[in-house]
């Protein structure tokens, strides 16, 4: 397998997962999260998608090596990129949001379907997204509403130092992300660590050696444009606009109702402590002008947020259901 670049911008890398083999095969367009980590944090749901299919990836760059003459990146940027890559991969494409991109991939989906876009895709899975954060409020969606959008952009946005490219451009950095998402499961982390160090005491090297790697990713972390932060949290999380209605692309209102000819999945955990159950699910309402059979809903128990996406029970009860989505509607 190669990385090869297929499209690029100066804040993404639209990636083709290229088998030595030439196969004919459904093509996946993978939306990584632009959350604080790196797109390698779906290495493991891209691995097991490639048995069956055409992968392609979105591999956001870190804020803070795109140079600020290369302008603003917001949340209606994002859309725009999905929609190009969406259509430089052409008509029979399977689209697929993981976590935070789930509101930009139901938009640029809604707003292809309303043009009538010939490439339109042909399957859309929605896994662990927030689409409607009033539904089971998690730690994270409250802390998105116990302050108002001002306090946000005074006390988490900073700017770039100018020993990199993007010097100057106020970035929400991603070590403020990353302790945000440590501090909601402080004890899970300190025990994980603690863990770490007596399968090293006995010898047990496998089992560190899982842990480590886990952590060697999940600490890897990226800056997000302040735009498109602020944009996301305004939108998303305080203003609930895209389940109410108001959710604007470009000052044009986003209507998922247009939505006709391209079947919906949506994946949610049962532990997820980040888009609690019913968040993602929200979306099947939202999309109402599609047919019954071309909407189906999981929950996947004994899972978290992460483990919708990767590990034992993404591998055995998660991805076959996607596999037969996609395959069905090809």
């Amino acid at each position: 397998m190669r990385e090869v670049q297929l499209h690029r911008t100066p804040f993404c890398t639209l990636l083709h997962l290229e088998k030595d083999a030439e196969l004919v095969q459904p093509r996946v367009l993978l939306v990584a999260p632009m959350s604080g980590h790196f797109a390698t944090l779906l290495r493991g749901t891209a691995e097991t998608l490639l048995a069956d299919h055409e992968v392609y990836v979105t591999d956001w760059h870190n804020a803070r090596d795109v140079g600020v003459r290369d302008g603003r990146f917001d949340f209606d940027d994002f859309i725009d990129h999905l929609i190009t890559f969406i259509e430089v991969l052409g008509p029979g494409t399977h689209v697929i949001g993981v976590c935070q991109p789930c509101v930009a991939v139901l938009a640029a989906v809604a707003v292809m379907a309303e043009d009538s876009h010939p490439a339109q895709p042909r399957s859309m899975t929605l896994m662990a997204g927030p689409i409607d954060t009033r539904i089971n409020p998690t730690e994270v969606n409250r802390l998105a509403t116990s302050r108002p959008i001002s306090w946000f952009e005074q006390n988490l946005i900073g700017v770039v130092p100018l020993r990199y490219a993007g010097a100057m451009r106020r970035v929400y950095p991603g070590f403020l992300q990353l302790a945000a998402f440590m501090s909601m499961n402080l004890e899970r982390h300190v025990k994980a660590q603690i863990d770490l160090l007596c399968h090293l005491a006995n010898g047990d090297q496998e089992k560190a050696a899982a842990i480590k790697k886990f952590y060697d990713e999940y600490l890897a972390v990226m800056d997000l444009p302040a735009e498109f932060y602020l944009q996301t949290v305004r939108t998303v999380f305080q203003e609930h606009a895209l389940p109410l209605g108001k959710f604007e692309w470009h000052g044009r209102r986003v209507d998922p109702r247009a939505i006709r000819h391209t079947a919906l999945f949506t994946v949610e955990g049962e532990r997820d402590d980040i888009c609690a159950v019913g968040q993602t699910l929200a979306a099947q309402e939202l999309c109402g002008s599609l047919r019954p059979y071309m909407k189906r809903h999981h929950v996947q128990t004994g899972v978290g947020h992460y483990g919708v996406f990767n590990g034992q029970r993404w591998k055995s009860s998660i991805y076959p259901i996607l596999t037969n989505i996609i395959y069905a509607n090809d």
